[in-house]
């Protein structure tokens, strides 16, 4: 999960706009992030594929906790 925020210790996934296997670029929106004060899109860090989501939607989750994988061009 990252901090999106500056005093945020945790968010809610509220749904997943980007399935497995999909392939994400750096900067477009992959999930919607709920936090105590707001809600917002969660970017893709890099690009390339969606290879595994860790936490379902509606599952809250600390900030720094991996809540998925996404398998660049190097890693391949």
């Amino acid at each position: 999960m990252p901090n999106l925020g500056y005093d945020m210790e945790q968010g809610t996934i509220l749904h997943w706009l980007k399935a497995v296997g999909d392939r994400v670029v750096r900067g477009e929106p992959i999930a919607e992030i709920e936090t105590d004060k707001a809600t917002m899109e969660m970017e893709s860090l890099v690009t390339g594929t969606l290879v595994e989501i860790v936490s379902a939607a509606g599952t809250e989750v600390d900030v720094g906790v991996t809540i998925a994988y996404v398998e660049t061009e190097e890693q391949r």
